[in-house]
C-alpha cells in the first residue's frame, strides 16, 4: 500500500501559522521551533530555541531539551527530518519560558487538545469516531478503515486477555506480537516496517486490507489460546522471560 500520509494532514494552523506535528506512542507531538516561530515572530526560530535552551540552562540550571525527542517531520525541502518535537505536557512547559504575549492563548489552545484527549480516554467510542475521520482524512476508503478499527478492537482485546493471564508487561507484549507476526507473514514487524520501507509509521496503517485481515486472524486465534489454554500461555511467558 502506498503511503497516504500527506503533509497537510501533519499539519495544525494557529493564527495563520503552520505547526508541524506527529501521532507517536498514543501523543501528538508538536515541532517545537514551529510553536516558537507562531509565539515569537522571530526570522530565526531555530537560532531563538537554541539560545533559549541555553539562558533556561544557565539561569534555572536544567535543561528544556529534557520534554523533546528528535521526531522525523517533513522539512521545507519535502524532506523527512529529525526535529525536536513536545508532547502536550512539554510545550507547556517550554511556552511558559518564552516571553511573549502570544503565550496565553496558544496555552489555552494546547488545553483544548489536551481536555479532547482526556475525553477520549472516558469515551473510548468517541476516540473511534476521531479516529475514523483521521483516517478519512488521510485518504483511506471506509472498508479499510472498517478493517483498521476493527483490527484495533481485536488486538485489545489481546492484550487485555495477555494483562488477565499475567503475561507480563509491554515488553512481553512486543515480543509476543514478534511471534504472532513471523508465524502470519514470515517476518517481524520491525522487518516488515523495513521490507516497506517504513521507519516511525505505525506498519499496520500501511497495510493493505489482506495483511489486516490475516494480522486480525493471527491475533484472534491467539485470544483463543489465551483463554483455552493456559498451559501453554505459562510456557510462552517462561519463553519470553528466558
Amino acid at each position: 500500500m502506498s503511503k497516504k500520509m500527506l503533509p497537510e494532514n501533519h499539519i495544525i494552523v494557529f493564527n495563520d501559522r503552520k505547526i508541524r506535528r506527529i501521532f507517536h506512542e498514543e501523543a501528538w507531538w508538536f515541532s517545537v521551533v514551529d510553536v516558537i516561530q507562531a509565539l515569537t515572530d522571530s526570522s530565526n526560530p531555530r537560532d531563538y530555541w537554541y539560545k533559549m535552551k541555553t539562558r533556561v540552562k544557565d539561569e534555572e540550571a536544567w535543561e528544556l531539551s529534557t520534554f523533546c525527542r528528535q521526531l522525523k517531520l517533513e522539512a521545507p525541502d519535502g524532506k523527512m527530518r529529525e526535529t525536536d518535537c513536545a508532547n502536550t505536557e512539554g510545550i507547556f512547559r517550554i511556552i511558559q519560558s518564552i516571553p511573549s504575549p502570544k503565550a496565553e492563548p496558544f496555552k489555552r489552545w494546547l488545553a483544548k487538545v489536551g481536555y479532547e484527549r482526556v475525553q477520549e480516554i472516558e469515551d473510548p467510542e468517541l476516540a473511534s469516531q476521531r479516529a475514523r475521520e483521521i483516517y478519512k482524512a488521510k485518504g483511506y476508503d471506509d472498508a479499510w478503515i472498517e478493517k483498521r478499527m476493527r483490527g484495533i478492537q481485536i488486538r485489545e482485546e489481546l492484550t487485555d486477555e495477555w494483562k488477565n493471564r499475567n503475561v507480563g508487561g509491554q515488553p512481553e507484549y512486543a515480543i509476543l506480537t514478534a511471534e504472532i507476526s513471523k508465524a502470519t507473514f514470515g517476518l517481524t514487524p520491525s522487518e516488515y516496517k523495513a521490507l516497506k520501507g517504513l521507519e516511525r509509521e505505525n506498519l499496520r496503517d500501511h497495510m493493505t486490507d489482506l495483511e489486516l485481515i490475516f494480522t486480525m486472524l493471527g491475533e484472534a486465534s491467539t485470544t483463543e489460546i489465551a483463554r483455552k489454554d493456559l498451559k501453554r500461555i505459562v510456557l510462552l511467558r517462561a519463553q519470553v522471560v528466558k
